[in-house]
């Protein structure tokens, strides 16, 4: 699977006090990742959410291994590494220009309905069910 990269300029209202990007940006990072990389498949997330689909976040872990500050830019190498039908997680590997580690992490989300209730992509969607299927990394 070709790598997908997406590039993040730190802004100076993502520092704190010390002048290094605050941590829990790196969380708002993986988002802009995720929706990024779900968007180059063609998948319109805000569409899904119209039609019924949501994706709830169910857990993120994180790892810093290094810091970013004003201006950094940041490459996020992010990836579809589960997928179950109804859970999927993504993985995030975030390093300076340079190549030196800032970040690595996951999210995972599980599909609901608009109600609420778990959601069986395999039932609800099958074409979508195979397209991630496709994109899973393996």
């Amino acid at each position: 699977m070709e790598d997908f990269i997406y590039v993040h300029r730190v802004k100076y209202y993502e520092t704190d006090q010390m002048g290094l990007t605050h941590h829990s940006n790196y969380i708002r990072f993986m988002e802009e990742a995720r929706v990024e990389l779900l968007r180059s498949w063609g998948l319109d997330w805000a569409a899904l959410e119209r039609e019924g689909i949501l994706s709830a976040v169910t857990a993120v872990r994180g790892d810093y291994k290094g810091t970013s500050r004003f201006d950094d830019v940041l490459h996020i190498r992010a990836s579809l590494t589960e997928y179950s039908g109804i859970r999927m997680i993504f993985r995030y590997e975030m390093t300076q220009e340079d190549g030196r580690p800032v970040f690595d992490g996951e999210s995972e989300h599980c599909f609901l309905s608009a109600e609420g209730r778990p959601l069986r992509l395999k039932k609800q969607r099958p074409d979508l069910h195979e397209l991630l299927l496709e994109k899973l990394e393996r």
